[in-house]
């Protein structure tokens, strides 16, 4: 059940994590960070979101291999 736990929150933390790169390489994003010199919040909050997921991914598998 951890193991399947770790593989979804990868599996959710890279979504993420692509989700943000494609939203901050649309024009809405880049016109966003052109003028405001920032990035969105959404876009921040994908980011974070998906670090934190694949880290806690991440930790899971090792942990439960130990």
């Amino acid at each position: 059940m951890k193991r399947a736990f770790a593989i979804l929150c990868l599996v959710a933390g890279t979504t993420a994590l692509v989700w943000g790169y494609r939203e901050s390489r649309t024009f809405q994003g880049q016109w966003h960070q052109t003028f405001s010199s920032s990035t969105n919040n959404r876009i921040t909050w994908l980011y974070v979101g998906g670090a934190v997921l694949v880290t806690v991914g991440v930790g899971l598998i090792y942990v439960g291999r130990r």
